[in-house]
């Protein structure tokens, strides 16, 4: 385990906070919250100088593996977790700082669950940092520092690999560098056109620029008691596009940019997403205009696209309160949620390519059973998948399933109810937000003890980093010579 060049890592993320405060601390200028102008820059100053401090020299040996790789990962995000929590509890925003840390892994994890009750009186650049953190962490810390600091190539790709989500995790362009410079171009140009967008549906900038963080983070916090609600139908259209965009693997606007939309469309998985996104959406909307929870028709698809899409992509934004309608439709968001959105893009759960892999693999599995001599292979956009590609797919599920039990036993210790338990992991594990009864799309966190919050953190974190970076971070044999 190279020691030094983990030490080197994490003390070049102090500064890359420090650097990231600056904004909220602008934020706080503009709109003369002097108060907490001065406890940011308070912490700039003092990131800024540990982070310049402890990075002045290099290690000897920058050499990194797979091992390093998912252990400064995992270190990476605790570390910024801890960090960021702090902006809270200085402002007075929350100053319990356990509930400080939730909010904050809950955002650079963009979950979107909030242990908050009211976020209305809100101060601006308390609420900027807040909606700041999805948009750090949907495309991910590390990869931020891979692009913007110098990192030697040959050795960043087991950062990268370890943070970006998806069973496969390819560089696009030769070199790591030039491919996280171009998937955070095209992460920046999409936020940008968000914003312009909600601009001229009537959103104030304010509101254009921090909601358009947690859509483009896939994250979900919104800045009003009322949520998206509040918001006209036009401002909600546009965020359904963008949440939807947002929810694919970057690699096709990569392709679409350099005009390959062959390679693009070839994607088998963008193809089972927006199917699955559409079909679910008409479902819905037929029973929920049923049910007469909605009786426009028009009005029914357009509220139940916008929960599909929400939830498939894990951004976790409402407009209507969907844990009251049909237990048809709520089953239906609660196995969306599952699935997730597409690998390599800002969206979790469990991914629509891992779940197309074991689905073909099954179906391969049931005809050997019939044809013991036939020799299937799972294939994707064509291609046949690699024997460990599908073995780590099977075996990421068994960890899935098995941090789920455990995690549903040591919330349950709350006594709440069975939906409110067993969502709550789901909602968190799956980096979704909301879930059902208390943790509902109205509802929130604050209830739980700390026990519960503490288990529901790791979900966000072991989530978001898709368990194998945590899971080897907790290994006693990891940080054995």
């Amino acid at each position: 385990m190279n020691y030094s060049m983990i030490r080197y890592i994490l003390f070049r993320l102090f500064r890359i906070m420090g650097g990231l405060l600056m904004l909220p601390f602008f934020v706080a200028v503009i709109y003369k919250e002097y108060d907490s102008a001065e406890s940011f820059f308070l912490l700039i100053v003092i990131m800024l100088v540990v982070g310049i401090v402890g990075s002045h020299k290099k290690p000897k040996s920058t050499v990194i593996y797979a091992k390093e790789g998912f252990a400064i990962t995992a270190l990476a995000w605790i570390f910024m977790s801890l960090l960021g929590a702090i902006p809270f509890v200085m402002t007075g925003t929350i100053p319990n700082y356990i509930d400080a840390l939730f909010e904050t892994i809950s955002g650079f994890t963009t979950t979107g669950g909030s242990i908050l009750t009211s976020v209305d009186g809100m101060e601006y650049s308390v609420q900027f940092w807040r909606t700041f953190t999805h948009w750090i962490g949907g495309m991910g810390v590390l990869v931020f520092l891979i692009a913007v600091m110098p990192m030697v190539d040959g050795y960043s790709m087991h950062l990268m690999r370890a943070e970006s989500p998806g069973p496969v995790v390819g560089k696009i362009v030769p070199k790591v560098k030039d491919t996280a410079k171009i998937l955070y171009q095209i992460y920046i140009a999409i936020t940008i056109l968000e914003i312009i967008c909600l601009i001229i549906t009537g959103l104030p900038i304010y509101d254009a620029v921090t909601i358009s963080f947690s859509t483009v983070g896939t994250g979900g916090f919104s800045i009003h008691d009322a949520g998206i609600g509040g918001y006209s139908i036009a401002s909600q259209v546009v965020i359904i596009v963008f949440m939807a965009l947002c929810g694919v693997n970057f690699t096709v606007y990569y392709f679409l940019i350099n005009r390959k939309p062959k390679e693009a469309f070839a994607i088998d998985e963008v193809k089972y997403y927006f199917g699955t996104m559409f079909v679910s959406a008409a479902l819905i909307a037929i029973n929920i205009y049923r049910a007469g929870i909605l009786t426009d028709g028009v009005l029914s698809f357009h509220h139940s696209l916008f929960a599909v899409v929400s939830v498939m992509t894990t951004t976790g934004f409402g407009t209507l309160d969907f844990d009251k309608w049909p237990m048809f439709s709520k089953m239906m968001l609660c196995i969306l949620s599952l699935i997730g959105a597409c690998a390599g893009s800002t969206g979790g759960g469990f991914k629509f390519s891992r779940a197309i892999i074991v689905i073909r693999n099954a179906r391969n599995e049931l005809n050997y059973l019939v044809h013991p001599k036939a020799v299937k292979r799972v294939y994707m956009d064509g291609h046949a998948v690699e024997g460990t590609t599908v073995k780590s797919v099977s075996a990421y599920l068994v960890l899935y399933v098995a941090t789920f039990i455990l995690s549903c036993i040591i919330v349950a210790l709350d006594n709440f109810d069975f939906q409110t338990t067993v969502t709550s992991v789901a909602a968190t594990i799956n980096n979704i937000g909301p879930g059902l009864g208390m943790v509902g799309p109205m509802g929130n966190y604050s209830e739980f003890s700390n026990l519960s919050k503490l288990v529901l953190m790791f979900d966000m974190l072991a989530g978001r980093l898709e368990l194998l970076p945590i899971l080897i971070f907790i290994k006693p044999k990891t940080w054995k010579k």
